[in-house]
């Protein structure tokens, strides 16, 4: 049944339920939040960290490919200019895979 066939009676009360299911939802979220142990500040920084690396480690190796394709074979490209763009854009692509995953486990409990 749509909003326009209900009567104001009837629209106030699912208007209600659905307010009273999306409180009960956040305060469980919180609940769990604040049962969970292995969310400390050290566990942020962790991830954090695990985020970083994850861009800065191919970053780092795609940048070395770069510079020895530049020596090996000069042109009036950079290659590892070009390298570099390329596993900053793939560490992000990681780091965002990361970060989702975590959410999903996030939501999933």
């Amino acid at each position: 049944m749509s909003d326009d066939q209900r009567t104001p009676s009837e629209r106030r009360v699912k208007t209600a339920e659905d307010f009273t299911k999306k409180v009960a939802s956040k305060e469980d979220r919180r609940i769990k939040g604040k049962t969970r142990k292995d969310d400390t500040l050290l566990f942020g920084l962790g991830v954090v960290g695990v985020v970083g690396w994850s861009v800065v480690i191919p970053s780092l190796i795609f940048t070395a490919i770069g510079l020895w394709i530049d020596r090996t074979w000069p042109s009036r490209f950079s290659w590892a200019l070009m390298m570099l763009i390329l596993g900053v854009a793939l560490g992000c692509m990681n780091a965002w895979y990361w970060v989702k995953r975590a959410r999903q486990d996030i939501m999933k409990d």
